[in-house]
């Protein structure tokens, strides 16, 4: 008798040599990919992260040392920054929750019934009127900036915060459109249909029907035109030349005076401090926002 035993094979056939090779290679990548993406994301939260360790340390430290570790917290840095002027700086942080509220609510509503007007309505060049609308993405800020200033001059609009709030109520940022426009094409006409048989019109389709099935791409506009509201800081320097009116960016280049000696520690204090709603907001609509591009992108 044979032994069976002897018989087993200690490597595997040919045919299965390959799927063995495949799941080896594989559970090799997986690692290595974690890994490049740990030090890319690393590399990418650095600064950011050096600055956090910097508005904890006293001015004569910060630029000696390239390292995060922060052995006696110079919690100072944050009292001085926030009474470092005639007003604190909730002050200027205000002003810029009042311009970002109102950016926020006029591309919400002009850009979602622009968006409804390209996707939905029919009506005399229409195609040109898309194609003009996407050309002004192209337009930087610096060609349409002396205009817009003097007209806002002469309505006498200067050091206010009209200049900032109004354009977004007139539809002016066709990103957003041309996203809604992409969103809403995705939706289905025959809602649209049936709610017309039901005997309603463009307005009750566009606010009964259109816009709760928005609500991503309505998340999306919100939360990237906070973002880019409260950071901006070229038009804010533009048409706010009253200190009271300042908002957090310009409240943080006030810092920095080439006459004096800058606080490093309570600019990068204040910096720590006006990110915080920009990682709170982004935060919180993170799972909306996936969904707005994911649903925009694909059609």
């Amino acid at each position: 008798m044979t032994d069976r035993t002897a018989a087993v094979p200690r490597t595997l056939p040919a045919h299965h040599r390959p799927h063995a090779t495949r799941r080896i290679r594989r559970a090799v990548r997986a690692p290595l990919k974690h890994c490049l993406l740990a030090l890319c994301a690393l590399t990418m939260l650095y600064p950011v992260l050096w600055m956090v360790a910097s508005s904890l340390r006293p001015n004569h430290q910060i630029f000696r040392s390239a390292g995060l570790a922060v052995t006696h917290p110079h919690l100072e840095n944050y009292s001085n920054g926030w009474n470092a002027f005639s007003q604190p700086f909730s002050h200027y942080m205000i002003n810029s929750a009042i311009v970002v509220t109102g950016a926020i609510l006029g591309n919400l509503l002009a850009c979602s019934l622009a968006a409804y007007a390209f996707a939905r309505l029919e009506f005399r060049a229409k195609r040109v009127l898309f194609a003009t609308m996407l050309v002004t993405i192209m337009l930087p800020i610096h060609v349409i900036i002396v205009p817009q200033y003097v007209l806002y001059s002469e309505l006498g609009w200067v050091n206010t915060f009209l200049p900032l709030i109004v354009p977004k109520f007139l539809a002016t940022d066709a990103f957003f459109i041309f996203l809604m426009v992409q969103f809403i094409r995705g939706i289905p006409r025959e809602i649209d249909e049936a709610a017309r048989i039901d005997g309603a019109g463009h307005a009750r389709i566009f606010f009964h029907v259109i816009l709760p099935l928005m609500i991503p791409a309505l998340a999306t506009t919100a939360i990237f035109t906070f973002i880019w509201t409260w950071n901006d800081f070229y038009t804010q320097l533009i048409y706010l030349t009253d200190p009271d009116m300042y908002t957090t960016p310009l409240a943080l280049r006030t810092f920095v005076d080439q006459q004096t000696a800058t606080d490093w520690g309570s600019v990068f204090a204040m910096s720590v401090v006006s990110l915080v709603p920009v990682f709170l907001v982004f935060l919180a609509g993170q799972r909306f926002l996936l969904r707005g591009i994911a649903t925009t992108g694909g059609k």
